[in-house]
C-alpha cells in the first residue's frame, strides 16, 4: 500500500471511530472523545471493586460509614432529580451505587469508580474534619464518574497511542526515540507532561466544579471545599510544580472554588426533601 493510500484509509477509519463518539460532559458541556466502550469500563470497574473489597481492611467505624452513606444517598437522589427536572439524560441511570470505608489512616484518599463504586479512606477524615468537608470530597469524586472521565482517559490513551504509532511510521521512530531520550536524561515523560497532565488537570478542575454543584444541590457548605484544601496543603507539605502534576495546585484550587461559589449557589440551589 502506498503512503498516500495508507493515510487515506487511516483517516477514514479514525473518522468512523471518532465522529460518532464526540459527546459533551453533563452540565459543563465540554466536548469529549469517547472511543472506548463505557460498558466495558463499568464492567471492569465492578470486578475491580469487588476484588478490592476482598483485600482491603474495612473499617468498623459504623458512625462514619453511616455518614458516608447518608451523604451518598442524598447526592444520588439530587443528581437524578436535577437531570430529570431539566429533561436531560441522567448520567447515573445505570449506576450501581456502593460505599465502603477503608481502615487506612496513612492514606489521604477517596475515589469513585465508574458506575458509582465509592471508597473513602480513614486517613482523609483528618482533612475533611466534618460532614460538609466529606460531602465536598465525595461530590468531587462522584463528579469524575458522572462526567465519565475514566472513559475519556481510556479513549484519549487509545487515540494518542494510535497517533504516536502513525508518526513513528513516517518518521522512522523519531517521536519514540525523543521521548525515551528525554525521559532517560530528565526523568520526565514529554507526552505525560505535555499532553496527559494538562488533560487530567482539566478533568480535576471540572470535577471540582461539578462536585460543588452536587454539594450545593444537597445543601452542604460549599466553603468547606476551599477550607479542606487549606488543610490538605498543610498536611502534605510542599507543592509539586503544577505542570508536573496531574492535579491543579491547592492554591489555585482554593482560589477557583471560592470564585465559583456565588455562581454555583445561584445555578444549583438546594433541592428540598432529599
Amino acid at each position: 500500500m502506498q503512503r498516500r493510500d495508507f493515510i487515506k484509509y487511516l483517516g477514514c477509519g479514525c473518522c468512523v471511530m471518532v465522529v460518532p463518539s464526540c459527546t459533551s460532559t453533563p452540565i459543563t458541556k465540554r466536548k469529549q472523545l469517547k472511543i472506548y466502550p463505557e460498558s466495558t469500563i463499568n464492567a471492569n470497574a465492578e470486578k475491580a471493586y469487588a476484588a478490592f473489597k476482598k483485600k482491603a481492611k474495612i473499617s468498623k467505624d459504623i458512625t462514619t460509614f453511616n455518614m458516608i452513606r447518608r451523604i451518598g444517598k442524598k447526592m444520588e437522589k439530587a443528581i437524578s432529580y436535577y437531570f430529570t427536572n431539566k429533561n436531560l439524560k441522567d448520567p447515573t441511570k445505570n449506576f450501581k451505587w456502593e460505599y465502603i470505608l477503608v481502615d487506612d489512616d496513612k492514606t489521604l484518599n477517596a475515589w469513585c469508580m465508574p458506575g458509582g463504586k465509592i471508597a473513602i479512606y480513614t486517613g482523609i477524615l483528618k482533612v475533611t474534619k466534618n460532614e460538609d468537608g466529606l460531602a465536598n470530597v465525595m461530590g468531587h469524586e462522584i463528579a469524575h464518574a458522572v462526567a465519565k472521565h475514566s472513559v475519556e482517559r481510556a479513549s484519549a490513551a487509545m487515540a494518542l497511542n494510535l497517533g504516536t504509532a502513525v508518526v513513528d511510521i513516517f518518521t522512522g521512530g523519531v517521536l519514540s526515540r525523543t521521548r525515551n531520550t528525554v525521559g532517560k536524561n530528565t526523568g520526565v515523560d514529554i507526552l505525560q507532561v505535555g499532553i496527559f497532565n494538562p488533560f487530567t488537570r482539566k478533568q480535576e478542575t471540572e470535577a471540582d466544579y461539578l462536585g460543588l454543584a452536587f454539594a450545593s444541590l444537597t445543601g452542604y457548605n460549599l466553603y468547606e471545599g476551599a477550607e479542606l484544601w487549606k488543610r490538605m496543603q498543610k498536611e502534605i507539605g510542599g507543592n509539586v510544580p503544577q505542570f508536573l502534576s496531574t492535579h491543579p495546585s491547592p492554591k489555585n484550587r482554593i482560589r477557583q472554588i471560592r470564585n465559583w461559589i456565588p455562581q454555583i449557589r445561584n445555578q444549583f440551589p438546594r433541592i428540598k426533601n432529599i
